[in-house]
């Protein structure tokens, strides 16, 4: 007698559908499925971490602008696409598990190796958008490209049912993309407020290495952890060499604080990659920038006697002291958002606040909305980010906000 064959079964060992092929790849089921989901929000989020550290890490040699964070994002969306293409590709062709811990180990390595290549080209460099683009590119391609061919490895290892396709590929994409929410908002909100730039870099690159070494520990069943460690101890030896070009890091700029060589009692202060103020510690009204010589023009033509003065940007505060130098009595109110450089001013660049000079720490164009109506003598607009005005302060809206608490017979300037 004939045996009676038995019905196909799904590589879960349940009979398979009517209608499903079953795809013969080896290790279904072979991560777990919460390992599987732990790896692509790890990898995605990462990506993003390396995105938004890009801007304040390219700063100081690009500025920061439209075309800079035009041009990281495209950079990191072109290395998305091919990593996500290439780590299809080679987990059709290999056995995925011998692949993923490697993919985030390399993740790591050029993460760190990102530190050194801005630090050695960073200045090669113009600010045009080729020059960010290729600047991006050599520092950040790569590290988002290895990363970014975890999710698809991943996904071939989880395939073993195409009654399943759908949900577990969506399941992952969905996944992917919760860590990249995770990655942006927990750097932009957080980390960049409260770590320098440098320190999440390195500490970003030790865990993927050290995850990376645990994952393929796990998946291959090789002793590559000692490899990794190894790789842990060149890279933070390595990283150690990559000198960061910024004095102080704030949540808004890379600020340097440069002596004048041929003024013992100078300061220049640099946000970013420009120079921003200049202030001399013991002589006030020694204005060594163009521009603040012509707002002192300004106020010289103002009324006679004491002024009440806006000043909209605080930056090295070093016309609100020349007014204080100049016109005994002035009072300035300054609207300055970054509170961290009004303490760095205190500490570096001889700022004192009283009743003469008082800093309100906001977005200027917020903190207007506080101020009284038909109240200053003289506002002056010195607010930049990177080289150019916040477009928000530049609108209709915000002038006839300038234009209500100025008083009649008062003046405006902007720069």
């Amino acid at each position: 007698m004939a045996e009676t064959p038995e019905p196909p079964t799904s590589s879960t060992g349940l009979p398979a559908s009517k209608g499903r092929a079953n795809i013969s790849g080896e290790g279904r089921d072979v991560l777990h499925p919460w390992l599987a989901r732990a790896l692509v929000f790890g990898t995605s989020a990462a990506v993003l971490v390396i995105e938004i550290l890009a801007g304040r890490l390219l700063a100081p040699h690009i500025g920061v602008s439209l075309d800079t964070f035009t041009g990281i994002i495209g950079v990191i969306l072109a290395a998305i696409a091919v990593g996500a293409w290439g780590g299809g590709r080679l987990a059709d062709q290999h056995d995925a598990r011998q692949l993923i811990g490697p993919a985030i180990v390399a993740g790591g390595a050029l993460t760190w190796m990102s530190l050194l290549i801005v630090h050695a080209m960073g200045s090669q460099f113009g600010d045009g958008p080729e020059a960010i683009v290729i600047l991006a590119t050599s520092a950040f391609f790569l590290p988002a490209v290895a990363l970014s061919a975890v999710g698809p490895m991943v996904a071939k290892l989880q395939l073993g049912d195409l009654g399943e396709t759908g949900s577990i590929i969506g399941g992952l994409s969905a996944t992917g993309t919760i860590g990249a929410l995770a990655g942006t908002f927990i750097t932009g909100f957080v980390l960049i407020s409260a770590v320098a730039t440098r320190p999440i870099v390195m500490t970003l690159g030790a865990v993927l290495v050290v995850a990376g070494g645990a994952v393929h520990w796990r998946l291959a069943s090789r002793p590559s952890t000692v490899a990794a460690a190894a790789v842990l101890l060149v890279g933070s030896l390595t990283v150690l060499g990559a000198t960061s070009s910024c004095q102080h890091e704030t949540a808004y700029a890379c600020i340097n604080i440069v002596a004048d060589p041929d003024n013992e009692s100078g300061r220049s202060l640099y946000l970013d990659r420009l120079r921003h103020a200049y202030v001399d510690l013991d002589d006030p009204t020694n204005l060594d920038i163009r521009y603040i010589r012509l707002f002192a023009q300004i106020s010289d033509a103002a009324k006679v006697g004491p002024l009440k003065t806006l000043h909209l940007g605080g930056g090295g505060f070093s016309f609100p002291r020349y007014l204080n130098e100049a016109r005994p009595g002035t009072t300035s109110l300054v609207l300055e958002i970054d509170a961290e450089l009004t303490d760095i001013a205190r500490a570096e660049l001889g700022l004192v606040t009283n009743d003469q000079l008082v800093v309100h720490t906001g977005d200027a164009r917020l903190g207007l909305d506080d101020l009284e109506t038909d109240w200053f003598d003289l506002v002056m607009g010195d607010a930049f980010g990177g080289a150019s005005v916040p477009w928000h302060l530049t609108t209709r809206e915000f002038l006839q906000e300038i234009d209500r608490v100025l008083s009649r017979a008062g003046s405006t300037s902007w720069t």
